[in-house]
């Protein structure tokens, strides 16, 4: 062999096997996922398989695509620029499904919704029956989760649109465009028998009623929100003691409603069927509100029914009415909490 031929340059195009849409699928769930693990029950594949689908993938392209830590993946220069033109093929293909579908005679288009249980209720049903009206043939599947299950379900394909608080993913590293629908307030729900109006101290009420508001329902929806639940009671109510924890709303409104304690609460959870919740004040409050969102692949914001459907969820949520809220009472009135405080959960 000569020495011509031995340093002749290896050929663009000759490699060991080829970049299917199935590993790019892969390679994207890993991409969006901050372990393995998350990944692999994702796709519904085995940690050995999944690891084996990337390996093969960088045997192809020729350099890694991950830095490994532990059982975190870390994207290198190469990676990220793999995940850009990744996400532009998946999209391409997702737009080609879509859109084939539609020139499919008998077959229904099904919008599949993964969200917050109050923006199911209050939200979508307006939206769906607005679109029933054009799109007769629509149908929905629906599934009440919390925020991680909607963007694995996204992820995932299994949903089209998640209804969820903009401030419970880092929107950034999503993948996805965010439709704002509304600002959802929180409040503070007070037993009936319990007024605070143009109350100055809590020293006003009665010693019953000062234990009451001492204590609180909260919600365990993740570390984040936690902990600013309880700076938030920290700094208005400092004698507060948590008697409960729940992952629901609608129980913890039962409690406050039997006269067990109080709860800081988005609005739009403490709405039962659209009507104002019955035994319970409502007071604003000077917590940051949920900024509701739909989450969805790019691609939906311009294809039909999706487009009139992302539409008509726009629409019900700007006329939505909220139930009547008390004003802030005076002792509430002059806490300031940090401009840079969001919820990160539900």
């Amino acid at each position: 062999m000569s020495n011509a031929e031995v340093l002749k340059p290896r050929r663009a195009g000759k490699r060991n096997g080829e970049i299917t849409l199935q590993r790019m699928r892969i390679f994207w769930a890993v991409a969006h996922n901050e372990t393995v693990t998350k990944a692999s029950k994702q796709l519904g594949l085995s940690q050995p398989s999944l690891s084996q689908q990337i390996a093969s993938l960088e045997a192809v392209v020729g350099t890694p695509l991950f830095e490994r830590r532990s059982n975190q993946m870390i994207l290198t220069e190469a990676g990220s620029f793999l995940l850009r033109k990744a996400e532009q093929v998946l999209r391409s293909m997702q737009e080609l499904e879509d859109g084939l579908a539609e020139f499919s005679e008998g077959i229904h288009v099904t919008i599949r919704v993964a969200g917050l249980s109050s923006m199911l209720r209050l939200v979508l049903p307006r939206a769906a029956a607005t679109v029933q009206e054009e799109y007769s043939d629509v149908e929905y599947d629906i599934h009440d989760c919390a925020p991680p299950d909607v963007l694995e379900m996204l992820y995932g394909r299994r949903a089209n649109v998640g209804l969820i608080n903009a401030g419970s993913v880092a929107s950034a590293g999503t993948g996805f465009m965010e439709i704002p629908l509304l600002e959802d307030p929180y409040v503070l729900a007070v037993p009936e028998e319990i007024s605070l109006d143009g109350v100055l101290h809590p020293r006003q009420l009665s010693s019953a009623k000062q234990d009451v508001l001492n204590r609180s329902i909260r919600f365990s929806f993740g570390t984040n929100h936690t902990q600013r639940v309880q700076e938030w009671y920290a700094e208005v109510l400092p004698e507060n003691r948590q008697i409960a924890s729940t992952r629901s709303y609608e129980d913890a409104l039962a409690l406050v409603r039997a006269g067990l304690g109080v709860c800081l609460a988005p609005v739009l959870a403490c709405m039962m069927d659209g009507t104002p919740p019955q035994g319970v004040h409502l007071y604003r409050v000077s917590f940051p509100p949920r900024k509701m969102v739909a989450l969805v692949p790019t691609q939906y914001r311009r294809t039909q029914p999706y487009a009139s459907f992302l539409q008509a969820l726009q629409d019900a949520a700007a006329t939505l009415q909220l139930p009547p809220l008390k004003d802030t009472p005076p002792f509430l009135e002059n806490v300031e909490l940090p401009n840079a405080m969001s919820l990160s959960n539900r």
